[in-house]
């Protein structure tokens, strides 16, 4: 079953220096456009990510740091990479809690302010767990009947995911075939920011999600105990965490 789509939705996988999403770098990324006419595009290239590669890293992914030596760093694409996205929705595998993030993390600090707020998410990961508990490899298998040759290659885990998606729509009536439907669906509570550190509780007030104010609101404790913002901006919190605190304190600013 194709994918019904009303605008572009974009499928990425990331290949990383590890899985600190405040810390760590791509090494490799692959896309897949699909638009709402049927047209495929695949762009798929490697990284420097200027830091070095820890070789158990290298063990899952195959790629050392001089491999990457010669190749552009994040800053030099991120304006290209961001254009050719557009105003794609996204999906991917483990998205929504890692590869998301860590993209967000690259543009902002290449000074990308990659809107997140009129896209839908589809983690692939999440419908797959919903249904039947497995990984991508055992997930290919049993949706699509195919080894999965390549694993932990971008290109071949990303064309991988695309290929379960569509098969899941298939196999589960319960799966609506619409974008926006399984963005609901594939989401994992109700964060503020992407990493779950600042969610909406069911007042849809932003309260923070760890630590000593678990479940206090973010405005009522920037209000009462300024030094906290300070704390977290200086602390090893992911950038998007930080400007979803900022765009906190900031709405409040004047009240």
């Amino acid at each position: 079953m194709k994918l019904a789509l009303n605008k572009p939705i974009v499928f990425f996988d990331l290949e990383t220096t590890g899985v600190n999403v405040a810390s760590d770098r791509i090494v490799e990324l692959s896309i897949l456009k699909l638009h709402p006419d049927g047209k495929k595009e695949v762009k798929t290239r490697r990284v420097n990510p200027t830091i070095p590669i820890p070789e158990e890293s290298s063990q899952v992914h195959g790629i050392r740091t001089e491999d990457v030596a010669n190749e552009p760093t994040f800053n030099a694409i991120a304006k290209s990479l961001a254009t050719f996205i557009g105003n794609s929705d996204l999906a991917g595998f483990n998205s929504n809690k890692f590869d998301v993030p860590l993209l967000m993390e690259e543009f902002l600090r290449a000074g990308i302010d990659f809107d997140l707020n009129n896209r839908k998410l589809v983690d692939v990961q999440n419908i797959f767990h919903m249904m039947e508990q497995r990984t991508l490899v055992a997930a290919y298998k049993f949706y699509c009947d195919k080894e999965l040759i390549g694993a932990h290659g971008a290109e071949a885990d990303n064309l991988a995911t695309y290929e379960v998606l569509e098969a899941q729509i298939e196999k589960y009536p319960e799966l609506k075939n619409d974008v926006n439907f399984l963005s609901d669906f594939s989401k994992r509570g109700n964060n503020a920011d992407l990493m779950g550190r600042i969610v909406f509780d069911e007042n849809n007030i932003e309260v923070f999600n760890f630590g000593k104010h678990k479940g206090k609101s973010v405005e009522q404790i920037l209000s009462e105990e300024p030094s906290y913002y300070d704390w977290m901006m200086k602390g090893d919190f992911p950038l998007y965490t930080k400007k979803v605190l900022t765009a906190i304190k900031m709405r409040n600013f004047g009240k």
